[in-house]
């Protein structure tokens, strides 16, 4: 039940965006809206997250996980009801769901990034490995089910998504109430200066690779949210196809990331080497699969080729989880898995609106250009992941541990 509390609160996060990706077209019709106005209600909840993860990353260091994530919770779920109430009866519809949005999005910063670092507390070695999967795998899982559930709440009217989420919300808030118990000996936090300095230790000794993997973690989240994007424009203006059945579609290359998450969480275990190793091969695949979809349109081997991707994300994102989360001490766990929050939902937030001005430009030149950056992405994680012990050879077998004081 606590693998259960914490994978649920991911789970919620995904859906804040994902759910909304099959009623996109029909709030563009209902408000007449530009494209860009529409992608804007991906992008402010995820700046407004990004904005703030630092700073309950912080706050979570400074007192506890769980008094960060259950208000989190609450202010997500009531964001959603501004958003609802906005599209449904309020004037200036549009203004009152980006505020809404910008309320989920602050909401969200306290939950995914924050059961990240609350799982590196609880669990330890290959057990946390297997965790950090779950907790991936239930990311995934959200993104898979969010576009069936948008597009049957879309059958009755579009904005009922937005009500959807506060009645979520509460499955998660009792899990973590109930089922989450912090060690109450938590150690008294180092005064803010020493905190401080204890981060620029980490980042000065450790900054090029730690950034690297950020990186590699974001890039994931900006193909993934762009393609989507992508993917639901064309279905319907394309091939016509809406409700349930756009839902499913745009499921299955989520699907095939969520398996493959949950598979690699469970066999990397803490070795380091073969982290770096599946990573580099993820990129390879995203690459190989983008650089292909340049060449077919037709539907079905669109989808089994974007699969591929699928792939290569699954094979990456439990790694960069794992490396990241075990890279510093508990005391400023938060703050490092928070920062890395940050840039996947940076990556989220770019991903609609410059798939956007892509789509207008050119469908190959889009594609050549995502090749093209994961494969610059995949060469940085060769390069500059130089994960090393105390001894200053690489460290294959234990965690990531480095502690500054």
């Amino acid at each position: 039940m606590i693998i259960a509390a914490i994978g649920s609160i991911p789970l919620i996060m995904t859906l804040g965006n994902s759910m909304l990706i099959p009623i996109l077209p029909a709030m563009k019709k209902s408000l007449d809206l530009s494209q860009m106005q529409v992608s804007l209600t991906i992008t402010v909840f995820s700046i407004a997250g990004a904005i703030f993860i630092p700073i309950v990353g912080y706050l979570s260091d400074r007192f506890s996980r769980k008094v960060i994530i259950l208000p989190s919770l609450i202010l997500f779920g009531l964001g959603g009801l501004l958003a609802g109430f906005g599209g449904s009866s309020l004037p200036n519809s549009y203004v009152w769901i980006l505020i809404g949005r910008v309320i989920q999005g602050i909401g969200a910063a306290g939950t995914a990034p924050i059961a990240m670092a609350l799982t590196g507390d609880l669990f330890k070695g290959g057990e946390q490995s297997r965790v950090l999967g779950i907790f991936e795998a239930s990311n995934g899982l959200g993104k898979v089910l969010s576009p069936i559930i948008g597009a049957l709440l879309g059958l009755v009217v579009w904005y009922a998504v937005f009500f959807a989420f506060p009645a979520l919300c509460i499955i998660s808030i009792l899990l973590v109430w109930i089922f989450i118990k912090e060690k109450s000996n938590r150690q008294a936090p180092p005064p803010f200066h020493k905190y401080v300095r204890g981060l620029l230790s980490v980042f000065k000794h450790e900054g090029r690779w730690l950034f690297t993997t950020y990186l590699a973690g974001g890039t994931c989240l900006f193909t993934l949210f762009g393609i989507l994007f992508f993917l639901s424009d064309v279905l319907e203006k394309k091939y016509n196809i809406d409700g349930v059945m756009k839902g499913l579609i745009l499921a299955i290359p989520l699907m095939v990331m969520v398996t493959t998450s949950y598979i690699t969480g469970t066999k990397i275990g803490k070795n380091l080497e073969r982290m770096k190793k599946i990573a580099l091969i993820g990129f390879g695949l995203m690459t190989i699969s983008y650089g292909t979809l340049v060449f077919v349109e037709k539907l079905v081997p669109f989808l089994m080729i974007l699969a591929i991707s699928s792939v290569g994300a699954g094979l990456i994102l439990p790694c960069v989880n794992s490396i990241i989360t075990g890279a510093v001490s508990k005391e400023r766990r938060g703050f490092v898995t928070s920062l890395y929050g940050s840039v996947r939902f940076l990556g989220v937030a770019a991903g609609p609106p410059i798939f956007s001005r892509l789509m207008e430009w050119s469908r190959t030149g889009m594609f050549i250009s995502l090749a093209t950056f994961t494969l610059i992405v995949g060469l940085l994680v060769l390069l500059l992941i130089r994960v090393k012990g105390k001894d200053g050879k690489e460290n294959r077998n234990t965690p990531i541990r480095y502690k500054y004081v």
